[in-house]
């Protein structure tokens, strides 16, 4: 698999021949300097390759996990998820748990570690916000980013901290560079090369070893490319 520098505009996907030729013995490394990495993380001094994906071939389930039967599928090197079935919606909708139902596309990336910088390109698509949709969930409901038009906000722990910021913004039907940083008491968001650094006290991936991505009802969320590294 080639491998490019992670941030910003380095996910083309026609450069990926010659990166392949170039580039690619750099990860072959166990420690990753930050100027190796592309993206040069702010909270660690090195960080160590985990994971990366390009979606060329087949799901990595050992790093992703497809929730609430979702419709993932990987086609022209971009991971995209979509509603569940109509059949798997009704059977929800009658058990009572619409909630659950795969109105929304949603999916686990697994194995983070508990300090780490993940770096991606990805777009959600829908026709129009949603209340609390779309999300990135930092840990499973530990620290949940929700985007809206007017503003981005972390919530901790659901109700412990709510910290509302006009930028960075992220905008839905377009492609955009992500960073994120979390050590314990500090989570750094980058989106297209604007920053926010959230400290507190509350922010810590201690055994919540996942990036949860929700999309909004009846729309997509798509994955160009991922990079997950542990810092150190």
């Amino acid at each position: 698999m080639a491998w490019m520098p992670a941030f910003p505009g380095i996910f083309m996907k026609n450069a990926r021949s010659l990166a392949a030729a170039f580039i690619f013995p750099l990860c072959a490394a166990s420690v990753l300097g930050a100027d190796s990495a592309g993206y040069k993380p702010e909270l660690f001094e090195s960080v160590r390759l985990v994971y990366e994906d390009s979606f060329d071939g087949a799901l990595n389930t050992e790093f992703w996990e497809v929730r609430q039967s979702s419709t993932w599928k990987v086609a022209d090197g971009v991971l995209t998820g979509s509603q569940s079935s109509k059949e798997f919606q009704e059977k929800k909708i009658a058990e009572g748990d619409k909630a659950h139902a795969g109105f929304k596309p949603v999916i686990w990336l697994k194995q983070v570690p508990e300090n780490f910088v993940c770096v991606m390109r990805m777009r959600y698509d829908a026709e129009a916000w949603q209340p609390r949709f779309p999300l990135l969930d930092i840990g499973h409901h530990i620290h949940t980013l929700v985007f809206s038009e007017k503003q981005t906000t972390l919530a901790i722990k659901k109700n412990a901290e709510i910290v509302a910021v006009e930028s960075p913004l992220f905008s839905l039907n377009e492609w955009h560079d992500v960073a994120i940083e979390v050590r314990k008491g500090r989570l750094l968001l980058v989106i297209d090369g604007k920053k926010r650094l959230f400290e507190s006290p509350h922010i810590d991936m201690t055994g919540h070893a996942q990036i949860d991505f929700k999309g909004v009802d009846f729309g997509a969320c798509r994955i160009d490319r991922i990079q997950l590294w542990e810092g150190r």
